[in-house]
């Protein structure tokens, strides 16, 4: 089993869907969890879930477009737990719209959110995380940076950007013993994944990333590939992008 034991990992999104799971899956492993997510309600449910697990876990109400909210979420690691080992950048946002009747406030969202707020959360970790000896950032895109995604071309150029941060971070980072790795899913079986899907049934596409494995995927599998990169078991993986969608995109 992954061994994340006397390690430090923040967590984006952390209140549900893929980034609950990540937050789960690398306390299990060991790790020392804070949560950040921008919804209250969310945050106390997945620091419960850490706890009553047997974990440790704090959480932190956070909005990633604010440089201020997340370098607070990444004192608060040092704070709690007195390091930071592990960041993921799971915190993201999508809206099912054709380029020309998207707005510059939705289109601003998505790019501040999805590919911002990961530059943000890097730049505020990484002085940290050398601290520490080095770790894993790990990043969340998407196989919509890869694949036709209509309606959703800014989320498909925040996510393609996402990937191309990802290699040229590695590049930099790398002589620190840090590795930056990010994990792409296909259609995995979340909140805002069945509200996306849904926007997309109505222009007749209503499983767009279908892969060869003929179903959604779970928020846990993504969690699993996540805990990999976060982990010594993938210490000559960086700058890469693995692809988990059921074969929606091969590379």
């Amino acid at each position: 089993m992954t061994d994340l034991k006397g390690k430090v990992a923040v967590v984006t999104g952390a209140g549900q869907g893929i980034g609950r799971a990540i937050a789960l899956r690398l306390a299990a492993a060991g790790a020392d969890i804070v949560a950040g997510e921008l919804v209250r309600d969310r945050i106390a449910a997945t620091v419960e879930a850490v706890t009553t697990a047997g974990g440790r876990a704090v959480g932190v109400e956070v909005d990633v477009r604010n440089r201020n909210q997340v370098e607070a979420m990444i004192a608060a690691a040092t704070e709690n737990f007195g390091r930071l080992d592990i960041l993921v950048n799971n915190a993201g946002t999508d809206i099912v719209r054709d380029l020309v009747e998207l707005s510059d406030e939705e289109w601003d969202l998505q790019i501040d959110v999805n590919l911002k707020g990961t530059f943000y959360c890097c730049r505020a970790a990484i002085p940290e995380i050398i601290k520490a000896g080095g770790g894993a950032i790990v990043n969340i895109a998407s196989v919509a940076g890869y694949v036709c995604y209509p309606g959703g071309t800014a989320y498909a150029a925040a996510k393609a950007g996402v990937t191309g941060l990802t290699r040229a971070l590695a590049g930099e980072v790398g002589r620190h013993n840090i590795r930056v790795n990010a994990v792409a899913p296909g259609p995995i079986d979340t909140p805002l994944a069945r509200t996306v899907l849904k926007e997309m049934a109505t222009r007749d596409d209503p499983q767009p990333f279908a892969g060869v494995i003929r179903r959604w995927g779970k928020p846990e599998e993504i969690a699993n590939a996540v805990a990999f990169l976060a982990s010594e078991q993938s210490s000559y993986v960086t700058g890469d992008t693995i692809s988990v969608s059921g074969g929606a995109f091969m590379h």
